[in-house]
């Protein structure tokens, strides 16, 4: 009972937006992995990652997908269940999957399912200015939301692949305005996928909010990566920013800590995990 008042003083209180945004002040990176199960959540909780996302990513890694759009949100809320109950000190995330946020009575739905059926302390969805409307009504009934922007997985059939986003110039200041816009409407945190080292700083500089990259250079507030990636469980070709962080250590265990000790640093991502 009262677990907030409990954990007051804890060595290792829970993260939550308030510490989020105290990092970003502070410059301290945060480190961000997604995880799929209670095991892999124990491990990601005792290697200090700070955020966790139950990724839509777990159609293409845990289902054999080709892309997250087959992922319901039934998936979504048992996955996050699952990884929840392996979590004590990292900020829980979860995606909304694709078509699950197109009306705003729609993704509040959903969102309140993730939250009181999922676990989830925050959602994340894709989009642009498209996604403004959404946001602010989320965040209107005090749902945390994470905004997704650059390459966005759910709409790789419409961008015709798996492609760097924003590197020309009208793209570019097109995502810089959403970002504002979707910062403005009330998002808690900003997700950068796939686009310019650049870019990504531009970015980060504007926002007042935290801001997460995964293939975003160096220069955003956090990295986030899909964690069968980095233990090298994932087969065949795998995207230029993910680094092994198996190779150099003796156990998964130790591979988180090198890759949260990584992010924190500045070590990762380095040159050749990044787009120009």
């Amino acid at each position: 009972m009262y677990a907030q008042l409990q954990q007051r003083g804890s060595p290792r209180p829970p993260v939550n937006v308030s510490t989020l945004q105290k990092m970003k002040a502070e410059g301290e990176k945060i480190s961000s992995l997604t995880a799929y199960d209670a095991s892999f959540a124990a491990l990601v909780d005792e290697a200090e990652v700070d955020v966790v996302l139950v990724g839509d990513s777990l159609g293409m890694v845990i289902q054999g997908y080709d892309t997250t759009v087959p992922v319901t949100v039934e998936d979504i809320i048992y996955h996050s269940r699952a990884v929840s109950r392996g979590l004590a000190r990292p900020l829980l995330m979860a995606d909304m999957p694709f078509m699950s946020y197109s009306t705003r009575e729609q993704a509040l739905a959903n969102a309140v399912r993730m939250m009181q059926e999922g676990g989830a302390q925050m959602v994340k969805l894709e989009g642009g200015a498209g996604q403004v409307e959404i946001v602010a009504y989320l965040a209107s009934h005090d749902i945390p939301v994470c905004a997704h922007l650059g390459l966005k997985p759910q709409s790789v059939h419409k961008i015709g692949g798996f492609k760097v986003q924003g590197r020309e110039g009208a793209a570019a200041e097109q995502m810089r305005a959403d970002a504002r816009a979707l910062e403005a409407a009330g998002a808690d945190l900003l997700l950068l996928e796939c686009i310019p080292s650049d870019l990504g700083a531009q970015i980060t500089a504007d926002a007042h909010v935290p801001v997460i990259g995964i293939g975003a250079g160096p220069d955003v507030d956090g990295q986030i990566l899909v964690i069968y990636d980095i233990l090298e469980l994932t087969p065949g070709r795998k995207p230029r920013f993910v680094q092994n962080f198996m190779s150099s250590t003796g156990s998964p265990m130790e591979a988180l800590r090198a890759y949260v000790a990584a992010v924190k640093s500045g070590e990762y991502p380095a040159d050749e995990h990044c787009f120009a």
